[in-house]
Order: structure tokens, then sequence, then C-alpha cells
């Protein structure tokens, strides 16, 4: 609050600082990436892919609701922890999809085929490490980062109805890789 009025761009003396936190969602999506593979060894790459969009759904949903809780505040340092929390959780999931994504296309594609479509795939991945910040950064200029949040959750149920599609629906040319 400054002058009775609730802004955006005035420093929380209460707040944590974000630089102390920024590291551990990229450390955790890494660290867990590996964990990711080899559950959908056991399970099936696509059916892990699918449990693991629900679950980023479910976090992008959660996060986004912390931070408009947090906007409209006269006090949202206290949104913090569960909006670290869920962010975590997002990350951890993606660290898992992409392992239970990248197990997915060893067995879908030939050998000759997967070694491009993994290239592909881990090119597209990059870029999705600069494309994400970037859009959050920019409706966080806008003063509404929950679009950000409740765009990338379509783009996780757009991902569930393709991986159902081709993989995990009755008749799928190829069943849970």
């Amino acid at each position: 609050m400054v002058d009775g009025v609730l802004t955006h761009d005035t420093v929380n003396a209460n707040g944590p600082s974000a630089l102390m936190f920024a590291w551990m969602g990229t450390f955790i999506g890494a660290l867990i990436r590996p964990v990711g593979g080899m559950i959908a060894d056991k399970l099936g790459g696509a059916r892990v892919t699918q449990w693991i969009s629900f679950v980023m759904v479910g976090s992008a949903l959660g996060v986004a609701y912390y931070i408009q809780k947090a906007y409209s505040s006269a006090t949202p340092e206290q949104y913090f922890v569960p909006f670290l929390g869920l962010f975590l959780i997002l990350f951890a999931a993606t660290g898992i999809g992409n392992g239970s994504t990248f197990r997915t296309i060893a067995f879908a594609f030939n050998k000759e085929q997967a070694g491009p479509v993994l290239g592909w795939t881990a090119a597209v991945a990059a870029y999705g490490a600069f494309i994400i910040p970037k859009v959050f950064g920019e409706q966080m200029k806008a003063g509404t980062p929950e679009y950000a949040l409740y765009g990338f959750a379509v783009f996780y149920a757009v991902c569930i109805a393709i991986n159902w599609w081709f993989y995990l629906r009755p008749g799928a040319y190829i069943k849970n890789p």
C-alpha cells in the first residue's frame, strides 16, 4: 500500500527475495527427470505423461490462484509458501514428464527416426525454457501473470488430449509406448 492504494511495483519489505528461490525449480526439474524415465519404463511412457500432465494442469491453476490472491492482498507474502510449493511441484512434474516423453519417443519411433525426433524434441524443450519465462514476465509487466498460467494449463490440457488420442485410447496405433 502506498498512500492507501495497492501497488505492484513497490518493494515489499516483508517479502522473500525471489533470487533465493529462483534456482530451485530448474534444479528439481533436472534432478527428477531420470526418475520420470524409470517410472515410465515400468508403467509406460504415455501413461506417466498423462498422469503428470494432470498434475501440471492442477499446479498451474493453483499457482494462478495464489498469484491472484497475492495481487489483491495488502500482505501478499502470506501466499508465498503455497505459491512456491505449487511452482516446485510444477517443475518436478515437468521433469518427470520430460523423462517419460523421451522414453515414449524411443519406443514409438524406429531407430532411424528416434534420433532426429529426440533432437527436435530437445530443441523444442530448450525453446520452452526460454518462452515460458518470457511469457510469464510479459504477463507480470501487464499485471496479469495468472493469464500466463491459465494459458499453460490450457496447453497442458491439449497435450493430455493429444497423448490420449495417439497412445492411450482404445484402438490407438501404439498403445502406451
